[in-house]
């Protein structure tokens, strides 16, 4: 694998905080700027099948935001069915996951790009393999990590569970931010009034952005691109 580009690994707290929603954003924000912005999804399942084909919803948003940049087939060049782990369900499809591929396939992005934005499969811990995790991919593509968090009760816990993984992983790995997101309508949630100061308050990495409900852009005030170098 080669690097010539800056770039962001987008991790989450859990699996569904909405972190392609947010990976679009910023894909879309750093378009906007006037860069060359690639998106890279290594693997996915529960995908759907669209006329024979599986179709990741996911590297579909991703590509879109970039104004279909490269070739879909290259956001996300393993896509299985099942609603498993990729390694588990590319076995039910009654293949493999290609290890290699996972990082090898991020080469098209970064030799075109001047930033390259990486999703991985659900939380920072979720396994790719029986002894690889996405913490593995994150290390390989030495890409600080941006860790989206949910608004939600209970967020406090699962960012501190996840920036300790991910200062303890190996050598460890470098954490740019959390996002805040409020991934659903969160208007009953006490919680969500006091977390981002709990989480500042807590956390060593920065929390560069709070998306609201249904946001159409990332409206704070960070220079992404200088971030992620």
């Amino acid at each position: 694998m080669s690097q010539k580009s800056p770039g962001f690994f987008i991790t989450g707290t859990d699996t569904g905080v909405g972190k392609t929603y947010i990976a679009v954003l910023l894909a879309r924000t750093l378009a906007e700027s006037g860069y060359r912005v690639g998106v890279y999804k290594p693997a996915a399942s529960g995908c759907c099948v669209n006329n024979g084909t599986l179709v990741s919803e996911d590297a579909v948003q991703l590509w879109e935001a970039v104004g279909r940049l490269g070739k879909l087939d290259e956001v996300c060049p393993q896509q299985y069915e099942a609603p498993l782990a990729p390694h588990l369900a590319a076995r039910i499809a009654g293949s493999e996951l290609d290890e290699k591929l996972l990082c090898a396939g991020l080469d098209p992005w970064t030799s075109r790009s001047d930033i390259t934005i990486v999703e991985g499969a659900g939380g920072l811990m979720s396994p790719l393999g029986d002894d690889q995790y996405n913490a593995d991919l994150a290390l390989k593509m030495r890409f600080p990590l941006l860790v989206v968090a949910p608004n939600q009760l209970g967020v406090i816990n699962q960012t501190l569970q996840t920036l300790i993984a991910a200062a303890t992983f190996r050598d460890g790995l470098e954490i740019a931010g959390i996002v805040l997101n409020d991934a659903t309508d969160c208007s009953r949630d006490a919680s969500t009034t006091s977390n981002r100061d709990e989480l500042e308050r807590r956390c060593v990495a920065p929390v560069l952005a709070h998306v609201a409900w249904r946001a159409t852009s990332l409206d704070a005030n960070v220079d992404w691109f200088r971030l992620a170098q």
